[in-house]
């Protein structure tokens, strides 16, 4: 089933990881093919960037659009736009992108973890738009497949001559349709449609395996929950404490567990706008440190919080001194501003893992958490949870977290054990698992 001396040759999408500032989804398919890789077996990348052309540009093609994506040109409805859609119809081929030229070091963290590269010009963009149009999957050519090709993200794709297994992380849009953008229809289309063709479907939590059963009618024995593991560099892990505190207090002008911390991002399901008001009620002197740029309905949840680009935006100097928001951190700062934090408040709606609990508690931080979704699971006993929809509720967690050292201590030591549940060596044998089953798939 699996290759000589167990070895699997697995390909993993690109599709996130493409993305200039990554998600949630990037890092998913990075520790993906990390943990793949340090079990023996090889990976390769397949992505969406044009490389179109002689074979000697397209390492030089594939960095440049890596770096700086460039769009899909035919947006426009017409004939051209049309033809280009229906063409995919006929099926697409990824390119292999020779490696060895380009001095790639500041993007490794993007594709240093796989083996081979491969390309199909705008492969994504295309198929969402044959996928509209037809309601069909693109078929996707390859010289030499893998064996296991495993999208991580719900993707209107099938690589011929393989496997294909599709991760769906949660329902969210079926959960709480008011919270995402998702035309509801198509993801419900789409969504049904991968769990259909799928040799095998992975998951991350036993809240969203339910899901995928009780709302796409998906068999249970077809579901694989493999959870997840956490992407904190062992660099991060191992840097005394003293020096983390320092570098934080000299970067930021925070004290070592002298703030709140949230990450992510911000949207309706992840609750700022309750938190923002929870937090404000107490009056601490504790700052709350924001990390997550304005998006999409982000004016709701921040109504409370004057804008630095606006200037007609009403100016509360109490509240800039007491809430701090940062649009984006490069990883290696945001773990250790999350290191050094005093808890993390994470009151999200719904969550089909929630890793950044996991996240703070490896790193021995209490967590203020939702006791919804599959945060529940994550966090175990080791969080303080609470009703996301209780403004009140979320403020006595915080309080407590604030004023209560000892409770502090306490989850910190529960949460170390609680994370340890998630380790690696669990993750690389559920991978095992899965990939089995879709091998096994009749």
């Amino acid at each position: 089933m699996f290759g000589d001396n167990g070895v699997l040759r697995v390909g993993i999408d690109g599709y996130n990881l493409a993305l200039p500032h990554g998600t949630g989804i990037a890092t998913y398919g990075a520790m993906l093919a990390r943990t793949l890789r340090a079990g023996g077996h090889q990976v390769d990348g397949v992505f969406g960037l044009d490389v179109a052309g002689p074979t000697d540009q397209r390492e030089t093609l594939f960095y440049d659009q890596l770096a700086r994506p460039h769009p899909w040109r035919m947006r426009r409805k017409g004939p051209r736009r049309a033809l280009a859609v229906l063409s995919a119809g006929r099926g697409l081929a990824a390119l292999e992108v020779p490696r060895g030229t380009v001095d790639t070091r500041a993007l490794d963290h993007r594709t240093a973890m796989f083996d081979r590269l491969w390309s199909c010009p705008h492969l994504f963009e295309r198929a969402h738009a044959y996928f509209r149009a037809t309601g069909r999957f693109v078929r996707l050519r390859m010289a030499t497949p893998p064996a296991v090709m495993h999208w991580t993200y719900p993707v209107p794709v099938t690589l011929a001559g393989t496997r294909n297994v599709y991760t769906l992380h949660d329902l969210v849009p079926l959960r709480l349709p008011f919270a995402t953008l998702d035309e509801k229809r198509q993801y419900r289309a789409l969504v049904a449609a991968c769990a259909a063709r799928a040799d095998a479907i992975c998951t991350v939590s036993e809240t969203s395996a339910a899901d995928i059963t009780a709302l796409l009618g998906v068999a249970p024995e077809r579901i694989v929950n493999t959870y997840q593991v956490s992407a904190i560099e062992p660099a991060v892990l191992e840097e005394p404490a003293a020096t983390a505190a320092a570098a934080v207090h000299a970067t930021f002008g925070l004290r070592d567990r002298g703030y709140f911390l949230y990450f992510g991002a911000i949207e309706p399901k992840k609750n700022i706008g309750r938190l923002i008001e929870a937090y404000l009620s107490l009056g601490t002197d504790t700052p709350l440190v924001i990390v997550a740029g304005r998006s999409w309905q982000s004016e709701a949840e921040l109504v409370l919080l004057p804008r630095a680009d606006d200037p007609d935006s009403p100016r509360h100097a109490h509240l800039e001194r007491r809430i701090i928001q940062i649009d984006y951190l490069p990883r290696h700062l945001l773990m250790r501003l999350l290191r050094g934090a005093r808890a993390l408040t994470f009151p999200s709606l719904y969550e089909g893992f929630g890793l950044p609990v996991h996240e703070a508690m490896l790193l021995g931080v209490p967590v203020l958490a939702s006791a919804t979704g599959a945060v529940r699971e994550v966090a175990g006993d080791a969080a303080v949870l609470v009703d996301p929809y209780d403004v009140a509720a979320i403020a006595v967690g915080l309080r407590a977290l604030d004023t209560d050292p000892a409770l502090r201590a306490d989850l910190a030591a529960r949460g170390r054990r609680q994370a340890a549940r998630f380790s690696a060596e669990r993750y690389a044998a559920a991978l095992d698992t899965l990939y089995a089953r879709a091998m096994a798939a009749a």
